[in-house]
């Protein structure tokens, strides 16, 4: 059966994540609903990653096995009129090895999330953007989150409910900067590694809100990552905001 690889977009309000529920919407649902429609039989896709309800996607990547050999530019084109009305698109569509998987041949993952600055109620913004009322300082939030890079046992920034087999992860970047845009003043962290802990980026995020607003130091997010406890985190900040920005592989599926 060949093999696809999937670039997909999403605007994740709408679901209660990406992976397939029996009785709730999902990204993962809305594709593998389209690609019956296409080929009528049951149909699985694995994703990079597993995002939660109210994530965006901005470079998911997905895979599915077909049984005819389309061509994959017509597949996406297909996929994406079946997909209307969701909000849910196909961006790049090509074929791969039986062997390349969308998960377990991933080298990287980066994450994108915003929060906005400002009193005044989001509207333009609204679902897309954690909003904060207070001015946040961004030199603060970088030192704080300087503090995470590197190999550490990330238990403090661990979901309870996480079904990895260790907390031990390698964070290769964690940059944060500021940008004045027409709706108000936003903070972008851009987040690197291999692999991820469930939450663990809200659990970042939240914690070094409370560093830029002033209630924790720098020191206190070290304090709480030798904690290794979930109850050292800070807040875990809302979903809104979070973007599966890019996956990387050895070999870009997608290159012309």
């Amino acid at each position: 059966m060949p093999r696809y690889a999937l670039q997909v977009e999403y605007h994740g309000a709408p679901f209660a994540g990406w992976q397939r529920q029996a009785d709730q919407p999902s990204v993962q649902g809305a594709i593998e609903d389209a690609l019956a429609k296409l080929e009528p039989r049951a149909h699985t896709i694995a994703a990079a990653g597993r995002t939660d309800a109210g994530v965006h996607g901005l470079g998911q990547i997905a895979h599915c096995d077909m049984e005819k050999d389309w061509d994959p530019f017509r597949l996406s084109e297909a996929l994406n009129f079946q997909l209307k009305p969701a909000p849910v698109a196909i961006l790049n569509c090509a074929r791969v090895s039986d062997e390349w998987h969308a998960r377990f041949s991933a080298t990287e993952r980066r994450y994108l999330f915003r929060i906005l600055m400002r009193r005044a109620p989001a509207t333009h913004q609204a679902g897309l953007v954690w909003q904060v009322k207070h001015d946040l300082d961004v030199a603060a939030i970088q030192e704080g989150a300087d503090r995470l890079i590197g190999n550490h046992d990330f238990t403090t920034f661990r979901s309870t409910i996480c079904q990895a087999a260790s907390p031990q992860k390698t964070l290769d970047a964690l940059d944060v900067e500021r940008f004045d845009t027409m709706g108000g003043p936003e903070i972008h962290f851009h987040v690197r590694a291999r692999s991820f802990l469930h939450n663990q980026v809200r659990s970042f995020v939240g914690t070094l809100e409370r560093v830029g607003a002033g209630a924790w130091s720098p020191d206190d997010v070290s304090a709480a990552l030798n904690a290794r406890n979930r109850a050292a985190c800070g807040p875990v900040c809302p979903p809104q905001g979070l973007y599966l920005a890019e996956v990387t592989y050895p070999e870009a599926p997608f290159a012309q």
